[in-house]
Order: C-alpha cells, then structure tokens, then sequence
C-alpha cells in the first residue's frame, strides 16, 4: 500500500506541474495583442514589398532586354554610332542679323528678313544650297553663350548643348517667340523672336543663336550638326533711344551724331542756339564753320570735332533744293546752304564757275539766303543739275564733289580735302559788272 501511495503520489506530480504552468489572463491579453499587431504590420507592410519586387522584377526585365538587343546586333548599334559621327549634314543660318539687337525688338538678318534656317550638305561644296530630306525635321532655336568660339562644325552635341545660356533667376524666359519649327525641304523660316534681358550679365558680355535639332520625322539616328551665328551683344530696349544713326537723316535730332550725346553738354549748347537737327548743324558748318566751333567750344576737342564733322557729312543730301532771289540774281541751294548754281543779270553760273572767278560777294547772298531759309522756295528742278556738278566749300583748298542721280532724286556729299579746326571764310566775291565783263 506504502508503495502504492508513493506511485500514485509520483502520478500526482505533473498534475500539480501542469496547474502551475496553466497561462494567466494578463498573459493571454498580451499574446491576443502580439498577433494582432503582427496581422497590421504584415499587412501594412506587404503593398509595399509587393510595389518593390514588381519595380525590381521589371528593372530586371528591361535589362534583359536591353543586353539582349545588344548582344543581337552591336554591329548595328556601331554602325549608327559612325553615322552620328561622320554625317555631313548640318544647319546653317542664311544670312547673318542685323546689328545692334535691342531687348523687346523682333530679330531679323541683315536685309531686314526673317531669319532662315537652312539644311545643307557639306559634301556638296555649297554651303547655302539647302538639301531636302523625304521626312520633316524639328529645330529649336536657342542662346547660346559668345564664348563658344569653335570652327564651324567641329563640335559634338555634348560641347553645343553646354553651352547653351538660359534666363537669370527670376527674370523671364530669354528668348521668347517662335523657338521651334518645323522644317520641310531643307529650308524653315523663323518667326518672331526676341530677347528679353540684354547680355551684359555674361562673362562676355555677348550671346550667339543656336539652331538644333529636337526631333525627326522617321525617327532615325541621324547626326545633323547644329548651326551658330556670329557673337554680339544685346542692349536693353532704351538704348535704342540713344542709339546713333549711320548714316544720318538731314531731320535726325542732332545729337544722332557721334560725339554728341542726348542732353549732355553738346546738346544743350547747340540747342540754345537753334542747332536742333543734323541738317542746321551741316547748314552753320558750310555757312560759318567757325561759329558752329565756337558753340561747341573747348570741351570739345579737335579729335572730337572731326569724328562729329565726319559723321555729318555721311548724310544723305535727298533731291531737295532752295531758290533765294533778290534783284538781278536767284541762287540754288541744297540742303545744307551750299550753292548749286547762281543766275546774275540773266546768266547761269554753276558753282564751280564762280570758284575758278574767285568771286566772293557770294558768301555774303549765301549768310542772308541762311538767315531767311525758312522764306526760301522749295524747287524739284533735276535739270539745275548734272552728274559730277562741283560744289564748293568753304576752305580754299577744299572741295565738294557731288554724284547725283535725278533719275533717283539722291545727293550725296563726298569731301576731298576736307579740314577740321575753326575753318576760314568764302574767298568768292560777286560783282555784276565783274561778271559782265568776263562772262566771255
């Protein structure tokens, strides 16, 4: 029995194990919140991984592809290489543009045309004769730096696209306008562009136009090289205000020439005495040149004054001419007072006539036809006129010789000899009886 007790007691052990080891109710709260947390993260967690291994499975996929074409053909892949490298084609700007280039101001070549973008062949010898492709062709129009001093066409994409200059922070789009067209035939006309901010702001101070190509019609692998025009600088729009003319107009305000600067010193010295236009300047020049020296007085120097002279005397003359009459005489003027012709007691002497007489009452008819120029009768009389007429100046050894075409209504002043400085004064006279007496 002792025995038995000792068996069943050793059979009650685990028994009493087991109750103690039987989970409590804190246990089982925290193993329900255990899973529970597991079940979100999992599935929080498993989008994601899902999105990961679908992005890896086609990265992996393309990549395949990829070494598959390649090992398929490299010869190919080789062979668009050396085209893109040896191709000949390239774009070209047709004419160069028209100097100086002022912000807000439409670009146009140097005849005043809209820019041209042709297509050529180098291979063909002829730079400007465009080669026509069976498809279209996209080119955009871009700035590029004026630094970017290469040989035509020596450059790779990589080297032009550096080089390309985009707008300062917070200004406007650079170039603004039509900057993509199309090209068909080898020839595409650029609409208006223009530019928004000047180039002071670059090293250089200078920006180029750049032409390349975005796109072609048969999605082909063909190299065309892009085209580049010469550096310059652009001015801001107000410049424009001031910008000096080549040649003049005889209404030009006279600070249009060069030396003489809008309100500055100059300016305001010639207006106080009536000197508003080039044309009064060319009129007291040819009339009393030492009063005009006078005006401008010593701040302007001899250098100065020549470059002012010289630039005056580019102006185009036009196909006017003033009569001024008194008793027995009639004198033609041109624009700018010099004598033409003069009628004296019914005879007809032309300007280089009364020069070879020496008659100097000339000048004196000449300063009163200046004062009263506003009361002088305007005349359109091509026959006062012939080609290679003598106009004479107002230094002795100076001369004026003048081309003319009637047929065009033109005049145009072309000084031999001319001096700069105070000048001196007419060294004609005009005598009735004088002339009379050697009219033979």
């Amino acid at each position: 029995m002792a025995a038995k007790r000792l068996f069943d007691d050793d059979e009650d052990q685990p028994n009493q194990k087991r109750m103690k080891t039987k989970p409590s109710f804190a246990s089982v709260v925290r193993e329900a919140a255990l899973v529970n947390f597991l079940e979100n993260f999992g599935s929080t967690l498993e989008p994601m991984l899902r999105r990961v291994v679908s992005e890896e499975i086609e990265n992996g996929v393309r990549l395949i592809s990829s070494m598959r074409s390649i090992s398929r053909s490299p010869s190919l892949r080789i062979q668009a290489a050396d085209h893109e490298q040896t191709s000949s084609l390239q774009l070209v700007f047709n004419a160069r543009l028209s100097l100086p280039i002022f912000t807000g101001t439409k670009i146009v070549d140097i005849d005043k045309n809209p820019l041209q973008i042709l297509l050529v062949d180098a291979k063909d010898g002829h730079p400007k004769i465009p080669t026509s492709l069976p498809y279209w062709i996209k080119v955009e129009i871009v700035v590029l730096d004026g630094d970017f001093d290469r040989p035509e066409f020596t450059w790779n994409k990589e080297e032009f696209d550096k080089k390309i200059v985009k707008e300062r922070t917070g200004k406007r789009q650079l170039l603004t306008g039509e900057l993509n067209i199309t090209m068909r035939d080898g020839i595409a006309v650029v609409g208006e562009i223009e530019f928004t901010d000047n180039s002071s702001w670059i090293r250089c101070r200078k920006f180029r136009l750049g032409a390349r190509v975005v796109a072609l019609g048969n999605s082909q692998n063909v190299r065309i090289c892009e085209a580049m025009t010469e550096s310059f600088v652009v001015k801001d729009h107000r410049g424009e205000l001031y910008k000096k003319h080549h040649p003049p107009a005889l209404e030009d305000e006279v600070w249009r020439l060069e030396k003489i600067g809008k309100e500055g010193a100059f300016h305001r010295k010639l207006s106080s005495k009536g000197i508003n236009t080039v044309q009064d300047f060319l009129k007291l020049y040819f009339v009393e040149p030492s009063k005009l020296r006078e005006i401008l007085g010593m701040g302007m120097s001899e250098k100065m004054w020549d470059v002012a002279l010289k630039h005056a005397k580019t102006c185009t003359l036009g196909s006017k001419l003033y009569r001024y009459c008194g008793p027995n005489y009639t004198l033609i003027l041109n624009p700018v007072c010099q004598i033409v012709n003069a009628e004296i007691d019914g005879r007809v002497y032309l300007a280089r006539d009364l020069k070879s007489m020496h008659m100097t009452n000339v000048a004196s008819l000449i300063n009163d036809a200046y004062v009263r120029w506003n009361s002088l009768e305007e005349v359109h009389e091509p026959a006062l006129l012939t080609q290679g007429d003598t106009m004479v100046g107002h230094y002795p050894n100076e001369q004026q010789t003048v081309t003319r075409s009637f047929m065009g209504h033109s005049q145009s002043l072309i000084t031999d000899g001319t001096s700069g400085g105070d000048g001196g004064s007419f060294d004609w006279f005009v005598n009735s009886e004088f002339l009379s007496q050697h009219s033979d």
